[in-house]
């Protein structure tokens, strides 16, 4: 039997590629052999969003890229993303990006790009025994300057979405949810990136390698040395206080650690992984 997270992936992935640009929710909802209600239900308790909203966000990200990378006119921008109107593209531009076309099209060249345009926010449930204000007040006790940017209130960090950078911010929006605004170039792999932040407000790591590297060098400004060294640079997200994605490990494996603080315990672990 297939499980509602399977069931709610192969919707993303078939808003991805356009289901909803012609379609409707009943028809997707059809092509998965469940009610367009179930449908709604289940992208409510583990996406945060309709999968309308979903498909417009898609549309929108997708226009962005195209008024960013090419001299199309805004006409004919609307109609290859999927807009029925310029009135209808207009309108879900200035709700998502809190600009028009044109005045993103003005922006295209802005170093701030993946930032600037607000995100994609969601209402994302978490587990019953979460205490969200503490879980966010221990991460913030833990960031690494430059790929996290916490207070006890938000929590803020770069990430890496089918090998492309991006951002999430997580803050308290109920006792049993979060408001998390995802700041990505494209929505693939979204309903992933919502489990890991489930887990992450449960107590898990973001990512195992970079917990086992956090156990190993203990100390935050060894750390920070570590990611100013090794990790990808960023720009463009002076405002929310990164800079860096966490180092690779791949990159780690090659890396020169001479005289770095729990170099040899990173060496180790490297011996290991090969």
């Amino acid at each position: 039997m297939t499980s509602a997270s399977e069931l709610v992936c192969r919707a993303v992935d078939l808003i991805a590629v356009g289901a909803l640009d012609e379609g409707n929710e009943a028809e997707l909802a059809a092509r998965l052999a469940v009610s367009e209600r179930h449908l709604r239900r289940m992208f409510h308790e583990q996406v945060g969003a309709s999968p309308d909203r979903l498909a417009r966000s898609r549309r929108a990200h997708f226009a962005r890229r195209l008024l960013d990378d090419t001299d199309l006119s805004v006409t004919d921008i609307a109609f290859a993303a999927g807009f029925g109107s310029l009135r209808q593209f207009n309108r879900v531009m200035v709700t998502i990006f809190r600009a028009t076309p044109v005045e993103l099209r003005k922006r295209r060249r802005r170093a701030d790009r993946l930032v600037a345009d607000g995100g994609l926010a969601l209402r994302v449930p978490v587990a019953e025994a979460t205490n969200i204000d503490r879980r966010l007040a221990q991460l913030a006790h833990t960031a690494i300057a430059g790929v996290e940017s916490a207070t006890p209130a938000c929590y803020r960090r770069t990430i890496v979405m089918d090998g492309d950078p991006g951002v999430i911010e997580i803050s308290a929006a109920t006792t049993d949810a979060v408001r998390l605004v995802v700041h990505v170039p494209h929505i693939e792999g979204l309903i992933h990136l919502v489990s890991r932040v489930q887990r992450l407000l449960a107590g898990q790591p973001w990512d195992p390698f970079e917990d086992d590297i956090r156990r190993m060098v203990s100390d935050s400004v060894v750390l920070n040395d570590l990611v100013t060294a090794y990790g990808v640079p960023i720009g463009g997200l002076r405002q929310f206080g990164l800079s860096y994605l966490f180092p690779t490990a791949a990159t780690l494996e090659t890396a020169d650690l001479n005289g770095l603080v729990g170099a040899r315990a990173i060496r180790a672990r490297r011996e290991l992984a090969g």
